[in-house]
């Protein structure tokens, strides 16, 4: 018997009266809040308008639930709809079960068509909110905990799982507490990230880029400790594979658009750069302030829309003053 563990709750659900509470349900809603919370932060630092990460995300987040659900459904589809399962099962999100891959995938389609009724550049609202999102992943990781699954190999360090439930082929004992694995390497994905974007100035997706790759690295080790029944290929993890093939693709993203578009947007929500109706003059003043680019870039595009500084056009010639 361990003298130190990592106790498990007697139960994930919790009564309000007669509404339950579900732990697994909460740290997601409580991850969600703080990538938007703190991705506003970012986008207010990049010289964007406050209220447009949030406007986005409610594309995002829904289109992240459905994709995060459709990839475990599809992934792990004999727990729905074998023999002796029940497919209405695969609705029933509170009981866990969301893969990131599928989340990140379809979230970030939701994100971008927010970001085109919004009018502003995907890549840097990428880049804005993806600390925020491994932070959300560090905090929706404690749902696992909540619903004791997710677990890794056996093992009696003193900050061993302890697992109780013996539902669904549960065998208590004591684990590696891979949920606090994962939970603690996406708090340094974040922090890692938001360094290097201050070093580096990274702009045009690769600080998101930073993200996927980082926590792909750590998904994989990670990923090797679990004990969860899982589909294989090649003697390897199905997730393994996916977190491999994804970081070899963020990594290249990093080196191909480090060439080709180096440094970071100067002007990330034009409307609020024009004096639009996203912000108008005040907008500008506080973006300029923190990225003393913005202002570069929206003299030159008054410039180009007025001809050379000090010229009047023939046509501004022949226009009749306007009264002020």
């Amino acid at each position: 018997m361990n003298l130190a563990y990592i106790p498990s709750p007697s139960h994930g659900v919790l009564y309000l009266g007669p509404i339950p509470l579900r732990g697994y349900a909460i740290c997601i809603i409580i991850g969600v809040f703080v990538a938007v919370w703190f991705g506003n932060k970012r986008w207010i630092a990049r010289g964007g308008q406050s209220g447009t990460v949030a406007d986005i995300a409610v594309w995002a987040v829904p289109f992240g639930l459905v994709g995060g659900r459709l990839y475990h459904v599809i992934t792990d589809y004999e727990l729905y709809f074998s023999e002796g399962r029940d497919w209405v099962d695969a609705f029933k999100v509170w009981e866990g079960g969301l893969g990131i891959w599928g989340a990140i995938a379809l979230g970030a389609l939701g994100a971008w068509i927010g970001a085109r009724r919004r009018g502003v550049p995907m890549p840097a609202y990428a880049d804005a909110v993806a600390p925020g999102i491994a932070f959300a992943q560090a905090i929706g990781r404690w749902g696992n905990w909540f619903n004791q699954e997710l677990y890794g190999r056996e093992t009696h360090v003193p900050w061993a799982l302890h697992i109780t439930s013996a539902e669904g082929g549960r065998v208590p004992g004591y684990y590696h507490p891979t949920f606090l694995y994962e939970s603690l390497w996406c708090v340094g994905v974040g922090l890692l990230v938001i360094w290097a974007d201050r070093r580096f100035k990274l702009g045009h997706g690769r600080a998101f880029a930073l993200y996927v790759a980082a926590y792909c690295a750590g998904r994989g080790w990670i990923e090797y400790l679990r004990v969860d029944d899982a589909h294989h290929i090649l003697g390897l993890r199905l997730n393994v594979w996916t977190a491999l093939i994804v970081f070899l693709l963020a990594v290249a993203y990093i080196v191909v658009v480090g060439k080709k578009r180096p440094g970071r947007e100067a002007v990330v929500e034009p409307a609020v750069a024009s004096g639009g109706p996203a912000g108008g003059t005040e907008a500008v003043a506080g973006g300029a302030e923190k990225n003393p680019g913005t202002t570069e870039a929206v003299a030159d595009a008054e410039e180009k829309r007025s001809g050379e500084p000090g010229e009047e056009s023939p046509e501004d010639e022949a226009k009749p003053a306007k009264k002020v």
